[in-house]
């Protein structure tokens, strides 16, 4: 049987230690402050009171902030973000590690603020994806961003960029499942419903790209918002390019002036996402993102498959990469390294049927799921 009278006891101790609190908090004794708010939060936590619990984590964050060392109010606010975790108070949790990323960041320490941030994230997507849905995702990219200064976590920060990007547009699950459909009925030999499928998943990058320049700040951020945006153009095109593939695939000629559109507009994509990371890599002398030498090798390689498959020429592809580089000679060094380079090169030299050989070896992003079926009709 519960003893009211020995609860009501505990929480008047509880409030008493609180109020003695925030007198020494008034009087700039932040240590001593913490130590008695933390013991009414273990009398609220014996009562089962969450909700006060919340209340009085959320004071000792606003007093830790006010610490004049930070390394010290860093020490004391990981201690407090265990103990919370520790309780399963995820939402409690959460607030407690964006204070931390606050502070991390203004230390510039960006590995701590950016996984606190993350974590964060995490949470609150955990506890309820609908309502926390927004302040996730703009946690999440603001983890990816400051991952971005990190050169250990580089790559992290660029994934959950498009991670957070897809997140706030809701589509980072859909488009998931709408792939899996989509190769499902092009091994089914259903190009057309294929190709729909896969245009569609454009779309969605499509709009998410229509609405970066709300969500990043390009004189803020320039590298940031370049590698961004290049990327989501990429996609577009990407998909876009798997599209008239299926349709060709097809070889119903009703579809041929669709092919070509869409084969334009995925050149004209690549074209643009290529000229971006042109201008990122180029005032680099060395020590080059690997990633990114990649990318964009792998961009111009895929202009010379639309081209050779679709039988559209616009431009040289080897041409178009290395025009207005060709100064940085450690740059066009690097992008002559690639494997997709080489490719690009063979495509050029023999034609795309000759080339289908080396194309079957090679890992093709996005198209390696569909690439066997579908070298296969141009063979």
């Amino acid at each position: 049987m519960i003893n009211n009278s020995d609860n009501d006891e505990k929480e008047l101790e509880a409030i008493r230690l609180i109020d003695r609190a925030e007198t020494l908090a008034d009087r700039e004794k932040g240590k001593e402050a913490i130590d008695l708010y933390e013991k009414a939060a273990s009398i609220y936590l014996d009562l089962g009171s969450y909700i006060k619990l919340d209340e009085i984590y959320i004071r000792i964050t606003k007093i830790i902030s006010r610490f004049k060392n930070n390394i010290q109010a860093v020490y004391r606010l990981k201690s407090i973000i265990r103990k919370t975790e520790e309780l399963k108070l995820n939402e409690v949790s959460a607030k407690l590690l964006i204070q931390l990323g606050n502070l991390s960041f203004n230390m510039h320490d960006w590995e701590t603020a950016g996984e606190s941030w993350e974590k964060a994230s995490n949470y609150l997507f955990e506890i309820d994806p609908e309502e926390y849905n927004n302040l996730a995702s703009i946690l999440l990219l603001k983890a990816g961003q400051v991952f971005e200064r990190s050169k250990i976590k580089k790559d992290t920060g660029k994934r959950l960029i498009l991670k957070a990007v897809m997140q706030i547009h809701k589509f980072d699950e859909r488009y998931e499942q709408e792939e899996k459909i989509a190769l499902n009925l092009l091994s089914q030999k259903d190009f057309e419903s294929s190709a729909k499928k896969f245009y569609n998943i454009a779309t969605y990058f499509k709009k998410a790209l229509d609405d970066l320049d709300n969500l990043i700040d390009e004189e803020e951020s320039k590298d940031t918002y370049l590698n961004a945006k290049a990327r989501f153009i990429h996609f577009v095109a990407e998909y876009q390019t798997v599209s008239a593939l299926c349709l060709r695939a097809s070889e119903n000629r009703e579809y041929n002036e669709r092919i070509k559109q869409l084969g334009k507009e995925s050149i004209d994509l690549f074209k643009e996402s290529i000229s971006m990371l042109k201008s990122y890599l180029f005032p680099i002398k060395s020590d080059f993102d690997h990633e990114v030498i990649l990318r964009i090798t792998f961009d111009i390689m895929l202009v010379a498959i639309i081209q050779g498959m679709l039988g559209i020429y616009q431009l040289k592809p080897i041409d178009y990469l290395l025009d207005d580089i060709k100064s940085n000679k450690q740059l066009v060094k690097k992008l002559k390294d690639s494997p997709y380079f080489e490719i690009t090169e063979r495509i050029e030299k023999v034609g795309i049927r000759e080339s289908l050989n080396d194309l079957s070896k090679i890992h093709l992003g996005h198209f390696e799921a569909i690439k066997n079926t579908l070298v296969s009709y141009f063979e």
